[in-house]
């Protein structure tokens, strides 16, 4: 099992967009990149954090591969908008890599240049170490809501 973390705007659309893919086992949405470990989302919309709104990926990479995953990231969202996705505006909305490791920099360095190549130039999606990743206290909410 491997972890993936990415940032492609309101964490609610890409949630169910990757939990219907198959490989991914869990998904989960949070914060991260921000100032601390502790955040909300009331906290978050002030700007004040430099948290952003992330997916967290549990994936059998025997059956989908990390690089596989970047590559639909990709798709589903606008990787030249900064701080931006559709309707919603702010920092916590921005396109960013969240790594784990080494390998992962690697694969996310190399897809981002394939795609800033066929989009001449224009990618703004960033490739950071993780940091800082918290739950988001209204997926939390819903989840023990729904046990």
């Amino acid at each position: 099992m491997e972890i993936a973390v990415l940032a492609l705007g309101c964490f609610w659309g890409p949630e169910i967009k990757f939990s219907k893919i198959d490989g991914i086992i869990k998904t989960e949405v949070g914060y991260c990149g921000g100032n601390s470990s502790v955040t909300t989302y009331k906290e978050v919309c002030t700007g004040n954090t430099n948290h952003a709104e992330v997916v967290k990926l549990d994936f059998d990479e025997k059956i989908i591969t990390y690089e596989k995953i970047l590559k639909t990231f990709f798709q589903i969202h606008d990787p030249t908008t900064l701080n931006s996705q559709g309707p919603d505006f702010g920092t916590q909305y921005r396109s960013e890599i969240f790594y784990l490791n080494d390998n992962q920099k690697m694969i996310a360095e190399k897809v981002l240049n394939e795609v800033n190549a066929r989009l001449s130039g224009k990618v703004v999606t960033k490739i950071s170490l993780l940091k800082n990743y918290c739950p988001a206290e209204e997926y939390h909410q819903k989840y023990l809501e729904k046990r």
